[in-house]
């Protein structure tokens, strides 16, 4: 049976009316939607249960906090729905949806209806991918790719392998553990990975897996169903308050997805992004989790890299010790690449733009294309509009 999607937030019959009537604020600003699937996994006798953090609004998304695009996206467009931020990587828009929304996206602006960024046509993207040689990889992501009907992700995997310099395809995600029946009860689906994920050009699933209790054996079917087709999977998350802080279930996350083949990609420190404040540790506790978490899993578990992606690239943080944040340039926007930076760390850091000097090493990018305006200048709250956005399925 196909997942049932749910929107209406009344409509959920473990939710008092006093809650429902107090969190139609927070959704008002920041959208909701979840799936009967994904509800179950929650502990609703808990009410700081962290699969419930996940998906279920709080009023602590008001608190004033951050910025919508905390990251400077704007500046990485090249043409609408496709960004170029680093030499052999781009990055195209393919959707505005997901399975649910996790309350903590760093990307819930395309949600805004006032925003246009993903595209339900990338053509314009490919094209400008077909004639820029040196990108190697393209990175599908929005939105989640996999929320699309496998007729139309086949036409942008088919465009993108009919392209000889791209190598690699990558599909960021969180459907495996969202709606896992959506990848493997799908043969067409599975058939355009076995087709166009060869042994010279693979096709990559990014997963994002947030918590153990997300691995159910539903997830761990299209595990084997992704790798079955020749998909080669990883994960990246987010370290998140309330969600995976503990190093006790952060160690568990690592070795589950080690023990189901997926490899521990990235660890990220939670953008500031409106919204987030309830998420967000400082840099010193996260890297003390991090730490923590990689000392009691195997070696498979400690690949994992903990960094940050921000407006000038994804710092790789190496230490925080006695004060100071020890940091280096894992992918760099200005080739930077490997840069160790030593920086003062007060405690109540939480980002790089928090650490006193870091100016110093980096530079504010210009836009690419003015096509594309910054959500940070558009009203905090979103902007109806006279007609709500379509989608293209």
């Amino acid at each position: 049976m196909p997942v049932k999607y749910i929107t209406d937030i009344g409509s959920l019959p473990e939710l008092t009316e006093d809650e429902k009537r107090s969190l139609r604020q927070v959704i008002d600003k920041f959208v909701f939607r979840l799936n009967d699937y994904y509800v179950k996994l929650i502990d609703w006798s808990d009410p700081n249960d962290p699969i419930r953090r996940l998906v279920i609004p709080s009023n602590d998304e008001l608190q004033e906090y951050g910025r919508w695009d905390a990251s400077d996206e704007d500046t990485n467009y090249v043409v609408k729905g496709c960004q170029h931020k680093y030499k052999t990587t781009a990055l195209l828009l393919v959707s505005e949806v997901c399975g649910s929304y996790c309350r903590f996206c760093f990307r819930k602006r395309l949600f805004r209806e006032d925003v246009k960024e993903a595209m339900p046509d990338i053509q314009d993207g490919l094209d400008y991918i077909s004639t820029h040689t040196e990108i190697n990889n393209v990175l599908l992501t929005g939105g989640d790719p996999l929320i699309l009907s496998t007729k139309k992700l086949s036409r942008i995997i088919e465009s993108l392998r009919a392209m000889e310099h791209v190598k690699i395809i990558r599909i960021g995600s969180k459907m495996p553990v969202f709606n896992p029946m959506r990848i493997y009860e799908d043969e067409q689906l599975l058939q355009l990975f076995r087709t166009y994920s060869t042994k010279e050009k693979r096709i990559y699933v990014m997963a994002h897996v947030n918590h153990p209790r997300e691995i159910t054996p539903e997830a761990q079917k299209c595990f084997k169903a992704l790798y079955d087709a020749g998909a080669i999977v990883v994960n990246q998350t987010p370290i998140l308050k309330g969600i995976n802080d503990d190093p006790a279930v952060l160690g568990e996350l690592m070795d589950k997805l080690s023990w189901a083949g997926v490899t521990p990609y990235y660890f990220f420190v939670n953008r500031p992004v409106a919204g987030n404040r309830g998420f967000v540790h400082s840099l010193e506790e996260v890297y003390r989790i991090v730490e923590e978490a990689k000392a009691i899993t195997s070696g498979l578990g400690k690949r994992v890299k903990l960094c940050m992606s921000h407006t000038s690239g994804k710092i790789e943080i190496l230490a925080v010790e006695k004060g100071k944040a020890y940091l280096k340039y894992h992918q760099s926007r200005d080739g930077e690449f490997g840069k160790l930076m030593i920086l003062d760390c007060p405690k109540e850091a939480a980002w790089f733009d928090d650490l006193p000097d870091n100016e110093k090493y980096w530079k504010k990018p210009g836009k690419k294309t003015m096509d594309v305006i910054s959500v940070n200048e558009l009203p905090d709250r979103p902007q109806k509009i006279a007609s709500s956005k379509t989608y293209t399925f």
